[in-house]
Formats: structure tokens, sequence, C-alpha cells
């Protein structure tokens, strides 16, 4: 089998799946990629040390967020649970002695069923779900290099965050032309990725320009150090989605 690549996207607030360009790209995207046998997400919405792993059966949604209207909380996504990758996943992080805990009520995430709602329709695909048990870029990087031999078992890793998240700094229009922190660390963050600058995206609080506007707290730029340490032989990230919403860089990116 073709080792299965790595992802990292930008998933968004739920009514980022009324956007009919966002949600189009999802879906081709997935349409690209060889049908994984199971996904491993991490989730910007999901911190909790050490290491927790989620339900391995289908349980409801975890609807974490507020103030929207009554239909986003009605949005369904009955994947199949996971238990043989949980196994898997323990074993490999405790032959490193990694301590790992179990939330078996703990159900998906927005930020892990919103993007696969658009992306696997048909909730056919075995999802687990596991928790960042660390903020520290370094950390995040080796804990996704642990994982990285469950792509040669056809499983998916999806960090997912957002690639600038400043909620005060939103802009009023989905098209308008983005603030400049928003602007410019994308700029950076996409040349430093399509350089494989490993070392500088992992210090990125010194390295980027306008680093503490583009994430005043950095949990949903954290999955990408995930995402980097499971791909990190192929550590320059191909642009899939690129972008902007309300200002917030949308940039996802393929590791292959």
């Amino acid at each position: 089998m073709t080792r299965t690549p790595v992802l990292y996207l930008s998933h968004g607030a739920p009514p980022l799946a009324d956007d009919a360009t966002w949600t189009r790209q999802l879906a081709g995207w997935a349409a690209d990629l060889p049908k994984p046998r199971a996904i491993l997400v991490v989730s910007a919405h999901w911190e909790e040390a050490p290491l927790t792993i989620g339900a391995t059966t289908t349980v409801p949604l975890v609807y974490d967020f507020w103030g929207f209207p009554e239909r986003y909380y009605q949005v369904k996504y009955a994947a199949p649970g996971a238990p043989e990758l949980a196994e898997k996943v323990r074993k490999l992080l405790r032959s490193t002695a990694t301590p790992v805990h179990d939330a078996p009520e703990r159900g998906l995430d927005h930020g892990a069923y919103v993007p696969l709602v658009e992306m696997y329709p048909d909730a056919d695909v075995p999802v687990l779900q596991v928790s960042m048990p660390s903020l520290d870029p370094r950390e995040l990087f080796d804990l996704g290099r642990k994982l990285a031999p469950l792509r040669d078992e056809g499983v998916l890793i999806i960090g997912s965050g957002f690639f600038t998240h400043n909620l005060s700094g939103m802009a009023r229009s989905a098209d308008g032309t983005p603030p400049a922190w928003s602007a410019e660390f994308d700029h950076w963050g996409a040349e430093a990725l399509a350089g494989g600058d490993v070392d500088t995206l992992l210090d990125f609080r010194h390295k980027a320009p306008a680093a503490a506007l583009a994430h005043p707290r950095i949990e949903h730029f954290a999955p990408l150090f995930v995402s980097l340490g499971a791909g990190s032989a192929e550590a320059a990230g191909r642009t899939v989605i690129d972008g902007f919403w309300h200002g917030l860089a949308k940039r996802s990116l393929q590791f292959s």
C-alpha cells in the first residue's frame, strides 16, 4: 500500500460549512486521496493531558460552540468507531513511555466532524479522535513522528485547526480584504512550508510576522505540528486550499 498522506486543514466554525467554495474544495480533496482505512484526528478543540483517546464506538457529537442557529446543533455524523486504531495508538505511544488515557464517552468535536461531513459524507470510514496533550510545538511534532507508522496501514492523520485564528480581529465580510496581520502570517507560513523549514515553523512565535495577532492563543496552529511530525519525511507541505474567510487564513495542506 502507498503511504497515506497527512493533512492539516482549517476546519472553520460551523457556518463555514455553508461556504459552497470551501465545501467543494474539501470534497474534491477527499476524492483525490486514496480512501483511508481509518482516520485519526487531532483537533484544536480538545486539549487534555496526558494524551487521551476518544470514543471507540459511535457516540453523540460534541457541539462545542455557542450562540449559533439551532440547525448547527442538529448535524449528525455517525462514523464507525475505530477500536483497532485506538489499540495501535496505545501500542505506539506506550512503546515510547508516553502515557495514554481513555475517554470512552467523548465524541467528535466540530474540529473533526465539520470537515469530515464534507470530505466523507457517507460516514463510512472509522474515525478516532485523540487529544492534544500539550501546546508545545516540539512535543506535538514528536507526537506526530510517533504516530507516523500508522500511515503505512492506510490511516489518514489529520491535524485540524485554522491557519490564522483571532476571533476579535475577524472582518465583517467573508470575502473582503484580510487584515495585514493575517495576510502577512499566511504568506510567511506558506513560504516556510513550501521550503520544508520545520525549525522555523516550530519557532513561529519568534520567527513569524504578527504571530501574536495571528494566534493570540496557539491551539488552532498547534495541530499543524502533529501533521508536520507525521509527515516529516515529506517536510514540504503542498497547499490544497488557501484564501481567507472573514479575514482568517484557511490555508490547508497535504504532506505526501
